[in-house]
């Protein structure tokens, strides 16, 4: 077969023919990837849709050789004419980060947290430019602010745990096109940024693949954007490809139940459901579209308001100084004079751009940040400055659900023991009987099997790892739960399935919850409130779906205004 020595003169296609993946998981072997054949052609973007664990992550793995050689069962992988399964380690390593590059979906775990964030981008240059010392830092700074980092200077010299989830994510993306490859495998590029860099990045994207004539796969379970991105669509489903087409065919007219599902499971900006469908009810053909009336509303939030809050912040300030002696730079003011009450079963939604304050403020309320100032009543308690027993006792009413599953999962702990370690601690419920079986129901709930219990965190794909951090906040049945970015990494699907439960769960329970998101679409169906934050301070605080009707600032009309309508 032809090879083709010169990659910019002749059009490049990646063709994969017949591909099956699969592990060996307790003797057994599951496949992961069922016989999927599709085509890329230059200069065009193919969308990858799916629920999770349908297989999008491990073909793009497979990709990029990334697999181990006994996972792949079968088929082609041929770019540029060349099949990849056949070639060595070492000439893949040619291709791989100059020729094919790739965005990872977490990419907490996929930075090195021992290097600075421009490093790792001046490795890639190292290994594949001629480039110079002086050189490489410019490209490095250029590449920042392409992905539009703030202060391109500070976040070279930072660490990945210094900067946000959405900043990081913006580093991985300036990693993958550093070296301006001819294909880009986009694996949720835009899971952990908020609308408007979302849309920057999109942009972005395309600009690049204009310029340079680059191939883009991207894999999303955000069907809108998805829609708006993609020229040619294929839709997988449990390792097999269902449906393929154009994005218009595929979004305008789809063939298949399941993907009209996918389509559908979006909350709507415009009417507030009481419960949102899920892909089951489309397949089994139950939807029950019931609405929450402005009526029914308004009476819930009379009742909620006469009632003493359940949380109190006042005037609450964090600053960040990283000045020393040599060197006296001004603090950052993450949190700068933050006030709200939140009532108990009242949901609060948090929005705003990334570095805007909202993780922070979250932390500082749980204690894994000290406030610089201000105060923080929790049933009428102030809470600002509390003894370790205190503390302790605290932090049982009041959970954290974090952005990122796989650093806050331990790798050596199966997933049911990490569940069931906080209730043992806790003493939720007399025996470990009983919390085993409360933990095999909490993992149905969250749509996960019973056997997944002794199974290890890398053993799942990154909406699955989400689901487990939420079954474990809610094990303890606490009374506030601070949800950061927790249906960021879900599908669609699942994110239906997990809203729904978590709104069923405060009616049964009587949570309340401060939910944090870059998805305005479902912070609105979430939320009584709403809080737009920006630059550490509130922008607009008032009924969620009154921000969204009559915005007042022109940094929220931006916000909504960013938001995917699809085709």
């Amino acid at each position: 077969m032809l090879r083709f020595k010169n990659y910019r003169y002749f059009v490049r296609m990646l063709e994969v023919n017949n591909l099956s993946v699969g592990f060996v998981s307790n003797n057994q072997e599951n496949d992961a990837v069922k016989k999927i054949s599709f085509r890329l052609k230059k200069n065009k973007i193919l969308g990858i849709v799916g629920e999770s664990g349908s297989g999008k992550s491990v073909t793009s793995l497979a990709l990029l050789g990334l697999l181990p050689k006994n996972a792949i069962i079968g088929g082609q992988i041929l770019y540029d004419g060349e099949n990849l399964l056949g070639i060595s380690p070492k000439d893949f390593q040619k291709i791989r980060g100059k020729k094919i590059g790739m965005i990872f979906q977490e990419p907490m775990s996929s930075l090195n947290p021992t290097k600075t964030c421009g490093n790792q981008v001046v490795e890639v240059l190292r290994q594949h430019t001629d480039l110079n010392k002086r050189a490489i830092y410019e490209e490095v700074i250029t590449l920042f602010t392409k992905v539009k980092l703030p202060t391109p200077d500070r976040i070279f010299n930072s660490y990945p745990h210094q900067i946000s989830g959405g900043q990081k994510q913006r580093v991985m993306i300036a990693i993958a096109i550093a070296c301006k490859p001819d294909l880009l495998i986009a694996d949720e590029p835009t899971t952990a940024l908020d609308v408007t860099v979302q849309k920057d990045i999109i942009t972005l994207l395309k600009e690049l693949q204009k310029k340079s004539e680059m191939s883009i796969i991207f894999i999303s379970h955000d069907l809108p954007l998805i829609s708006e991105v993609a020229d040619d669509v294929i839709v997988i489903y449990r390792g097999k490809i269902i449906e393929k087409g154009t994005a218009v065919e595929v979004f305008r007219n789809p063939q298949k139940e399941y993907t009209r599902a996918l389509i559908n499971s979006k909350p709507d900006l415009e009417l507030r459901l009481k419960r949102l469908p899920t892909v089951e009810d489309f397949m089994k053909q139950k939807v029950v579209s019931e609405i929450y009336s402005k009526e029914e509303r308004n009476q819930f939030h009379k009742k909620l308001y006469t009632l003493k809050p359940l949380l109190e912040i006042v005037e609450l300030k964090k600053f960040f100084q990283k000045s020393s002696c040599f060197n006296k730079k001004p603090p950052i003011k993450a949190i700068n004079d933050v006030s709200f009450k939140l009532y108990e079963t009242e949901t609060i939604g948090l929005v705003g751009e990334s570095g805007c304050g909202k993780t922070t403020l979250g932390r500082v309320i749980l204690h894994l940040e000290k406030p610089t100032s201000g105060n923080i009543f929790y049933r009428g308690k102030d809470i600002t400055h509390l003894s370790k027993n205190e503390l302790k006792k605290m932090r049982k009413e009041i959970q954290f659900i974090f952005q990122d599953p796989y650093s806050s999962l331990n790798p050596r702990i199966s997933i049911g023991n990490s569940i069931l370690e906080p209730m043992t601690v806790h003493r939720i419920l007399s025996s470990q009987k009983e919390r085993k079986l409360y933990v095999l129901d909490l993992l149905k709930k969250v749509g996960l099997k019973e056997e997944y219990y002794n199974r290890y965190p890398h053993e799942f794909s990154g909406g699955q790892r989400q689901r487990i951090g939420i079954a474990r906040a809610i094990a303890l049945q606490p009374k506030l739960i601070i949800c950061d970015e927790s249906v960021s990494a879900l599908d669609v699907s699942v994110q239906a399935q997990v809203l729904n439960l978590l709104n069923e769960l405060k009616t049964t329970f009587h949570f309340s919850y401060i939910f944090i998101s870059h998805d305005l679409s479902v912070v609105k169906y979430m939320s009584d409130q709403l809080i737009v934050m920006n630059r550490g301070k509130i922008e607009e605080i008032n009924d969620a779906d009154e921000i969204y009707k009559n915005p007042k600032s022109r940094y929220t009309k931006k916000l909504i205004n960013s938001i995917p309508k699809g085709i």
